[in-house]
């Protein structure tokens, strides 16, 4: 009788054990979101910020200078909602003026434009990079999240669903400084 109480003590503990170690893997995979979505934002205002630089700068044409600024702002101050459509709006538009590499190379030729046009390529770059790995993170957390003993034990508490952040990150290929 005692031979199997203790058996069943030591299931139970186990058991509890497998389940605080589950959960607290899953607690590390939400703040791995939250670290990576702050990434990801600092990502996008850099890109937004140096692209509203560029615009007011004086080296674009006017039309060019008043489509970057415009989608620039309007992606800096996009609510939560519409921040995917206004970042991919953003993406567009660098691809749109920055689609062929003679107005990098104008920007390059004009005074600080060499600067301005590296750090924009930079940020470019970093943006795909940055949402990959949040993405990465909220794939990961989902995957253990439909895991059954995660739902049955509740152990994801009252987190929200993590949500991916899905937006056209293509950069320019004049900018992409990859080969064509």
């Amino acid at each position: 009788m005692t031979a199997t109480m203790i058996w069943i003590l030591v299931a139970l503990v186990l058991i509890g054990l497998y389940l605080s170690w589950t959960a607290g893997r899953l607690d590390r995979l939400h703040a791995r979101i939250d670290a990576a979505r702050a990434a990801l934002d600092a990502q996008l205002l850099r890109r937004a910020s140096v692209t509203q630089e560029l615009a007011t700068s004086g080296v674009l044409d006017p039309a060019s200078s008043i489509v970057l600024y415009e989608a620039a702002h309007a992606a800096r101050q996009a609510d939560e909602e519409h921040r995917e459509v206004a970042e991919s709006e953003l993406s567009q538009a660098l691809r749109a003026v920055f689609g062929e590499t003679e107005q990098v190379e104008a920007v390059r030729e004009a005074p600080g434009g060499d600067d301005a046009a590296n750090e924009l390529a930079a940020a470019v770059r970093r943006v795909p990079m940055a949402r990959r790995f949040h993405n990465d993170a909220v794939r990961a957390a989902r995957a253990l999240r439909r895991h059954r003993k995660v739902r049955w034990f509740r152990l994801a508490g009252h987190a929200p669903f993590p949500l991916a952040f899905e937006m056209d990150d293509e950069p320019p290929l004049a900018l992409a400084d990859r080969p064509a």
